[in-house]
């Protein structure tokens, strides 16, 4: 078994199927996008194992608490990297974590993005180290598609290889 994926199952964490959205909404993008040595991952929002959105919804600060945006950026994460799975065959693939953009769905007032977004950078360092893992990252309060707490999207440096080319 694959390091990373080992220690998400040591963590008892599972990578969720694609997000399913309602019938007429049409996303044209790709989740993933390689090209050369970097992997750029569309926002994701947080999503159950089956790929149905995660609850609760609505924004942090009233509706969301701050630990459960925290808990909803940690599954932002696994839905990004369920989608590097998805796209690279391997998440051992991945040789630096480079850049996290986070929007996090904000109730007025509330300004602590950072304190829900660590939700998200913990689990990657936690996975990944702090030489793959550490990464440039921002979180910034707006409105979210889908009324979801938290979006996030990424950039990454792979290796060279092609998928399932171990």
């Amino acid at each position: 078994m694959a390091i990373i994926e080992q220690r998400l199952a040591e963590m008892g964490l599972e990578l969720p199927e694609p997000l399913k959205v309602r019938d007429g909404l049409k996303l044209p993008f790709n989740w993933v996008r390689v090209r050369g040595s970097r992997a750029y991952i569309s926002g994701h929002v947080a999503c159950n194992p089956d790929g149905t959105l995660a609850k609760p919804l609505g924004k942090v600060g009233a509706e969301v608490s701050p630990e459960q945006g925290y808990a909803s950026a940690r599954l932002v994460a696994l839905a990004h990297l369920a989608s590097l799975k998805r796209a690279l065959g391997d998440l051992d693939r991945v040789t630096a974590w480079l850049r996290v953009f986070a929007m996090v769905n904000v109730a007025p007032g509330f300004n602590e993005t950072p304190l829900v977004t660590n939700g998200y950078s913990d689990l990657i360092l936690a996975l990944y180290g702090p030489d793959v893992g550490a990464h440039a990252r921002s979180s910034i309060g707006m409105a979210i598609p889908l009324n979801a707490p938290v979006n996030c999207e990424a950039e990454v440096e792979i290796d060279g290889k092609s998928p399932g080319a171990g």
